[in-house]
């Protein structure tokens, strides 16, 4: 049988190990120091202790930093796209990306009405912070009203405690898609494809306010002159009238 000793049997640090568990608490003081860190300075205080001793001290005892989580994104229930029977019941909005002549990265930010598939606005910028997003938004309810709802992905501007309260404060239902599920959002990923395509990929832009310049331009023949097929062939302005 097994010996009630080896049960409960606690296995005791070795007296050698004393000195460089006392060397690690002289070096690490009240701060907060990584292993890498903590081994480089016990060794500049004692040299004849290696590397992997430092280590296995420093981790037995409890001496490494806690790692810090991520924090997960809760998800939501699915949420499939319903067609609404008048404008300003649901807006999508999305983010693009793509790049002047010179390499600089730049971001789109894309609004359309699920109604009649109208953009409500799109802007081109280096950075679009939850402040700007709001700013874009507060201009085209200026000009067409406000949505009941706007759908949107996970994305971290959306989530964004200064969005939220917006939102709130504005009485507006946020609709966020699933993480993974772009598919909840498929009109305006559909948007989003044609202006890649006829903007986007169609030119070489060398300044923010060209691409904002040849965008709205595209934005009125996209809304006036160009019939959709999910429209019965009609213009986006046509079929809301």
């Amino acid at each position: 049988g097994c010996s009630r000793t080896n049960k409960y049997y606690e296995k005791r640090m070795p007296a050698k190990d004393a000195v460089v568990k006392k060397a690690i608490e002289e070096v690490i003081g009240s701060s907060r120091k990584g292993r890498t860190k903590v081994i480089k300075l016990v060794q500049k205080k004692y040299p004849e202790l290696g590397d992997s001793k430092i280590r296995r001290v420093y981790e037995n005892e409890g001496f490494s930093l806690s790692k810090k989580l991520r924090r997960r994104i809760k998800d939501n229930p699915a949420n499939p796209i319903s067609i609404p029977l008048k404008a300003n019941q649901e807006w999508a909005m999305d983010f693009m990306s793509d790049a002047l002549e010179s390499g600089r990265r730049i971001r789109t930010l894309n609004i359309i009405d699920h109604f009649n598939r109208q953009c409500k606005g799109i802007e081109v910028d280096f950075n679009l912070p939850a402040r700007r997003v709001i700013e874009i938004v507060e201009r085209a309810i200026e000009r067409y009203g406000k949505p009941l709802r706007i759908r949107t992905d996970n994305g971290p501007e959306f989530r964004s405690k200064r969005f939220q309260l917006w939102m709130d404060d504005n009485h507006i239902e946020w609709s966020r898609i699933q993480k993974g599920k772009p598919q909840q959002n498929a009109i305006i990923e559909r948007f989003n494809k044609t202006y890649r395509e006829d903007v986007l990929d169609a030119n070489l832009f060398y300044s923010i306010e060209q691409a904002n310049e040849v965008s709205q331009k595209w934005v009125d023949d996209y809304n006036h002159e160009r019939p959709h097929q999910s429209l019965n062939y009609q213009t986006p302005m046509a079929y809301a009238a």
